[in-house]
């Protein structure tokens, strides 16, 4: 297979929009907030789908793709299994990276920064706004632990149904993470790789907005 002919197949020019660092909100939650809502409007599919980095206090680093359930002026909000590797790694080194990807806008935001745990009463509120089999599933799965196959899944689920029925609590072990942030990236593809990429950062309780060269 001649992967480099493949790849040269997939080059793209972009050419939809571009990005001025004297255009963009001075407060970044709301310049995220205006291009979330472009991509709602765009139907995009699973717009709130981010990658997060994180890495362990060896200094390891894994990525994965998460959703977002929940933004506000304090931070990024997702949910997970507390004992899943995303968590325990988070634990260790309370630092994360986010990505969200919209290709079809050809837009990306890139956030940095700590991450915090959710208070209980908001983790479950969020998790009984979840679907049934969703509540359950939390139960279930022993998450980024090894399991024996598909069936042992099957086995808990009946199980914990039998258990909790249509009304199960929210595990202990499940919960939501903050990312809090302190820099961010906007990217717009621009012609002939020149891209746009317009950060802010905190300086002396300020976001100082900068044009990086792409």
């Amino acid at each position: 297979m001649d992967l480099k002919k493949n790849f040269e197949l997939l080059r793209h020019e972009y050419m939809l929009s571009g990005l001025d660092e004297k255009d963009v909100n001075p407060d970044p939650f709301r310049q995220f907030d205006t291009w979330f809502k472009a991509s709602l409007d765009a139907k995009l599919p699973l717009a709130n789908s981010m990658s997060l980095a994180t890495a362990n206090s060896a200094g390891r680093v894994s990525v994965r793709a998460v959703l977002l359930k929940d933004v506000d002026a304090r931070g990024f909000t997702f949910y997970t299994n507390l004992e899943s590797r995303k968590a325990r790694e988070l634990h260790e080194n309370p630092q994360a990276a986010l990505l969200f990807n919209w290709d079809e806008l050809e837009r990306q935001i890139r956030i940095e920064g700590r991450v915090e745990s959710v208070s209980d009463a908001d983790s479950d509120q969020y998790y009984h706004s979840r679907p049934l089999g969703a509540r359950l599933g939390a139960w279930t799965s022993p998450q980024s632990q090894v399991v024996p196959g598909r069936s042992d899944l099957a086995t808990r689920l009946a199980a914990i149904t039998a258990k909790y029925g249509d009304k199960p609590p929210r595990p202990p072990f499940w919960g939501g993470l903050r990312v809090l942030p302190d820099w961010f990236e906007f990217w717009q593809g621009r012609k002939d790789r020149l891209h746009d990429r317009v950060s802010y950062r905190i300086d002396s309780g300020r976001w100082v907005i900068e044009r990086l060269a792409p």
